[in-house]
């Protein structure tokens, strides 16, 4: 029965490597359930001069509420510039966006896609018009979130704090309730600010930026010369350097925006496919620096060790022990081997065990997020409550799209958003 032995630990081993190499976020996750609601502290601070930069493509519907959302800023106005690159657009994006109150760059290239080459382009127009030491820093935001009043208030009260390289907000959700697939999404991007950012700020070790709502320093982009960030996931190859490099990045949760989740199933797939791709990327390019920074110690090693988690594809861990039991599973089903029957059985267990586990994990971690932050989620009791049961299913949807994502080029695309002002009509 050597066979059934060796399928029996191969598979013992798989599972106990995952536990092994993420049981901390289970720390984070209790530390985020006792961690106190922060209050804006009492005193003054100094007001720093800031830069919004929003990088837009066929963004005509929905950029203007955002840019009035930043104009209702609680923050004086002359400390906040907004510009707008209207990248590739086909539509009225500049148009709109500069009727709102924003200075617009036009790009047009076809050849370098992407929201941070965007970014850089519209990062040296500024400084090429000799601004490149006005600003402290510069905030980057997509152009279909809207920006709770308070936003650059608290962000600047945690800038002044420290000394941060970068910091990130609390990323909600226009559209939770729309469908499974919102919901998925905005389950996922609560968790990120509450267990896990949250618990890294706690603990003096580095945070990590997600896609929008985040603050740069701005002496920390002459520094680099701009916005060299390229890959699929930008924000995450940010992160990385940053991280490697021993720059501190920290987390503000009383700075809110709320960004729109694609409804689409394929849009969705679309997107995360991207993402997928930019992790093993960003994997590929500063995993080894990352590693060495490990064995550095003290908070930022842990931080160096975190974020190499954060990239390494756990799923893939996963998919090389499930792979394995399902050619074990071919092999004996073409055997009448008694043996053959007992592997096979082995096998089958272990596929079964994987699966009730990751989706009772998920649900777990999903319900979790939800109680925790019910009062956050602009969404109808029926719709927090029904979509639940459905988070595993929207994560399991991962496994297939980061196999697609290791043979298949990926490009990037953008993503239709509409109109959704109103944000209180489901709370």
């Amino acid at each position: 029965m050597k066979l059934l032995q060796f399928v029996e630990t191969f598979g013992t081993l798989i599972a106990f490597g995952c536990v092994l190499l993420y049981l901390y976020q289970g720390g984070y996750l209790a530390l985020g359930l006792l961690l106190p609601r922060k209050k804006t502290p009492a005193g003054s601070v100094e007001l720093g001069r800031y830069a919004v930069l929003i990088s837009a493509r066929n963004e005509a519907g929905v950029i203007g509420e955002l840019i009035a959302s930043l104009k209702g800023q609680s923050y004086p106005a002359e400390l906040l510039d907004i510009y707008v690159v209207a990248d590739n657009c086909t539509d009225a994006t500049a148009t709109v966006a500069q009727a709102a109150g924003a200075r617009v760059y036009r790009r047009y290239n076809r050849q370098e896609v992407g929201k941070g080459y965007a970014l850089d382009f519209l990062l040296k127009h500024i400084w090429d018009e000799g601004k490149a030491e006005r600003y402290d820093g510069y905030f980057v935001f997509d152009a279909d979130n809207i920006v709770d009043p308070n936003f650059v208030y608290e962000m600047n009260r945690t800038f002044q704090s420290g000394d941060y390289a970068a910091l990130t907000g609390y990323r909600n959700s226009k559209n939770f309730g729309q469908n499974w697939i919102t919901a998925g999404y905005s389950i996922w991007f609560l968790r990120e600010a509450r267990f896990l950012n949250g618990p890294r700020m706690a603990l003096g070790t580095n945070c990590h930026v997600s896609g929008t709502g985040f603050l740069i320093s701005g002496r920390v982009l002459l520094e680099q010369g701009g916005w060299p960030y390229h890959l699929l996931t930008e924000d995450l190859e940010f992160s990385a350097r940053c991280t490697a490099q021993g720059l501190r990045i920290g987390y503000c949760p009383g700075a809110v925006i709320y960004d729109e989740q694609p409804a689409d199933f394929f849009q969705a797939w679309d997107q995360r496919l991207r993402w997928s791709k930019g992790f093993y990327q960003v994997d590929g390019k500063y995993a080894p620096a990352l590693l060495k920074g490990v064995f550095r110690g003290g908070r930022k090693g842990w931080g160096c060790y975190d974020l190499l988690m954060t990239i390494t594809p756990g799923v893939l861990l996963s998919l090389v022990g499930g792979a394995f039991q399902l050619v074990v599973l071919l092999c004996c089903l073409l055997s009448d081997d008694f043996q053959a029957k007992a592997v096979l059985l082995a096998a089958g267990q272990f596929l079964w065990s994987a699966f009730a586990s990751f989706y009772l994990g998920m649900l777990f971690y999903g319900a979790v997020v939800v109680l925790s932050e019910w009062a956050n989620i602009r969404a109808a009791t029926w719709q927090k409550l029904a979509y639940l049961p459905l988070f595993p299913v929207f994560m399991l949807t991962y496994i297939p799209i980061s196999i697609q994502a290791l043979f298949q080029k990926v490009e990037w695309k953008p993503i239709r958003h509409s109109s959704m002002a109103q944000l209180d009509q489901a709370a």
